[in-house]
């Protein structure tokens, strides 16, 4: 197969796509570690990269994400491309890190996200800027359609244990694991036995388990 400006993982039956956080490109340590691991839990990992990410990549300058509208549309475009070429039958999943699994989650709450899409998995989620408990991200969680499995770090500033669980459930399609220690890019306190690339193969084993077909 052929999947143009992707990073390609695994040779599994299953696929899942997945886009990069807003600060870092789709082969950040984070991101590599996470593919490796989703690999060796018998998946197919594809990475791409929005446009703002491409450009910083070819010239150095950084730049912000741009809107979201825009954002949405490169990764519905990325979606149709690898559905296209898949075909129809093959299961395909959606997901990203932070911002990334943000937009999959937005949409799998597209009316018609099950003809794309057999849900989104989604590490680290923002679900609210740090310390702005007035700014939820979490509107369009209730009209999910298909399943949206978000792996949520403990301590992750954009969204903690205490703080998210006041307001779930958030819809029948979505369910959060929490992984104990665990910042926004699953990093852990010293003091803590389990380290950073366990809770990411972690988070890995409970992603694959949701989407075992």
């Amino acid at each position: 197969m052929n999947f143009p400006e992707m990073f390609v993982d695994g040779d599994g039956e299953p696929i899942v796509m997945l886009a990069h956080g807003a600060g870092a490109p789709a082969d950040s340590p984070f991101m590599n570690q996470l593919a490796g691991a989703l690999a060796d839990e018998g998946l197919t990992v594809l990475r791409f990269e929005f446009p703002y990410m491409r450009a910083r990549r070819e010239d150095g300058r950084k730049r912000p994400p741009g809107s979201q509208a825009r954002l949405m549309e490169a990764f519905a475009g990325q979606l149709e491309q690898v559905r296209r070429q898949i075909g129809r039958d093959r299961p395909l999943f959606i997901g990203g890190k932070s911002m990334g699994g943000r937009l999959a989650s937005m949409l799998c709450a597209e009316p018609d996200a099950a003809a794309w899409c057999r849900g989104a998995v989604c590490f680290g989620y923002p679900f609210h800027p740090p310390g702005r408990l007035d700014r939820w991200r979490t509107e369009h969680l209730s009209e999910a359609v298909v399943p949206v499995t978000i792996l949520q770090g403990t301590r992750d500033p954009f969204g903690k244990l205490d703080e998210v669980s006041a307001l779930e459930p958030f819809g029948p399609e979505v369910k959060v694991h929490w992984l104990e220690g665990g910042d926004h890019d699953y990093r852990t306190p010293k003091r803590q036995g389990a380290s950073q690339q366990a809770l990411i193969r972690q988070a890995a084993a409970l992603a694959a388990g949701a989407m075992a077909v």
